[in-house]
C-alpha cells in the first residue's frame, strides 16, 4: 500500500503548508490537502487538524500527516487525541528530534510551528521525518502498544 500525506493548518501556517504541498508532490508523494484552502485570519485550527489526524487513525502504520500552526502545539494536541495518531512537534533546533520521534515514538503526524522555522528547515525537517522508518524494535513496538491501550481503557474505543 502506498503513504499517503495529509496536510492541514490554519491561518498562521497556511503559506508554509502550501509551499510544502507543492514541494511534497513535486517528489512524488500522494498528498491529500485537508484544509484551510484559504488564508483566513479567523479560522480555528481544530476544525482542519481533526480532518488529517483522523484520515491517519484510520490507517496509523501506513500514512501520515504534516499540520501547520503558529506553534504546533495545539495542532499536535488535537491531532493526539485519536486513536493510534502519534504526533511530535517540531519548532526548530536540533534535528535529531524528527528521527527520535519515528524510530522511538512511531510518530505519524508531524507537527510543525510554523512561526519559529524557515521555509527551508522546514523542508529539511519533513524531509528527515519522511525518511525515517517508524518503530521497528520490539521495546519500542510495546511501548507504543501500550500508549494504544492506555487510550482504549481510557476512553472506552
Amino acid at each position: 500500500m502506498e503513504m499517503k500525506v495529509y496536510l492541514a493548518a490554519d491561518h498562521a501556517g497556511f503559506e508554509l503548508k502550501e509551499k510544502v504541498k507543492e514541494w511534497l508532490k513535486g517528489r512524488g508523494y500522494t498528498v491529500h490537502d485537508e484544509g484551510n484552502f484559504v488564508l483566513d485570519d479567523s479560522d480555528d485550527y481544530p476544525d482542519f487538524i481533526r480532518i488529517a489526524a483522523k484520515e491517519v487513525a484510520s490507517n496509523p502504520d501506513e500514512d501520515v500527516a504534516i499540520i501547520f500552526g503558529g506553534s504546533g502545539q495545539g495542532e499536535a494536541i488535537v491531532a493526539n487525541r485519536y486513536q493510534g495518531v502519534r504526533a511530535a512537534v517540531f519548532y526548530g533546533g536540533n534535528q535529531k528530534i524528527l528521527t527520535l520521534s519515528r524510530e522511538h515514538n512511531g510518530a505519524n503526524v508531524l507537527s510543525i510551528g510554523a512561526r519559529f522555522v524557515s521555509d527551508e528547515e522546514a523542508l529539511t525537517a519533513i524531509e528527515s521525518w519522511l525518511n525515517t522508518p517508524p518503530a521497528r524494535e520490539a521495546r519500542h513496538l510495546r511501548r507504543i502498544a501500550k500508549i494504544d491501550e492506555l487510550i482504549k481503557d481510557e476512553y472506552e474505543f
